[in-house]
């Protein structure tokens, strides 16, 4: 994947197979600290614990429709490649949270990508599921929530 866009939309639509009803992403860039995080967060059926023991595997997944679940592994992998880390919980009937941090300057950092192509796609996609987005900085933060359109 050639930006973080896609991979935010790849993980949520895990989260959307999931059967989540609400979905959180967020983006907080904070340069004088050299740090990008996402963190994605849904109220979905969540992972029992063998998923959650294979689900960095990307030759592991759940679907039916195709033998390999790359999501989340090439995430995690984007992530260390750019002196970052990567954290997965998850809870059944209660929802699962994935967070990434990236070193903001590193080189091998993947751009941010187009969000609001992204968000747009989602919300269009599945109006019944609401979605909240959250852009943070230094300088200024933003919330946009599907609810309220």
């Amino acid at each position: 994947m050639e930006d973080l866009s896609l991979h935010i939309l790849d993980v949520v639509e895990n989260s959307i197979a999931a059967n989540a009803s609400k979905i959180e992403i967020k983006i907080v860039e904070k340069i004088s600290k050299d740090i990008l995080i996402i963190e994605i967060k849904d109220n979905g059926r969540g992972m029992n614990e063998e998923t959650m023991n294979n689900v960095l595997d990307p030759f592991y997944t759940t679907r039916t429709t195709r033998r390999v679940g790359m999501g989340l592994s090439l995430l995690a992998q984007a992530a260390e490649e750019s002196n970052g880390d990567f954290e997965i919980n998850s809870k059944i009937g209660i929802g699962t949270e994935v967070k990434a941090s990236f070193q903001f300057s590193h080189i091998d950092r993947k751009p941010i990508g187009d969000m609001k192509s992204t968000i747009v796609t989602l919300m269009i996609s599945h109006p019944e599921i609401n979605f909240i987005y959250e852009h943070e900085d230094e300088e200024s933060s933003y919330v946009l929530d599907s609810n309220d359109i």
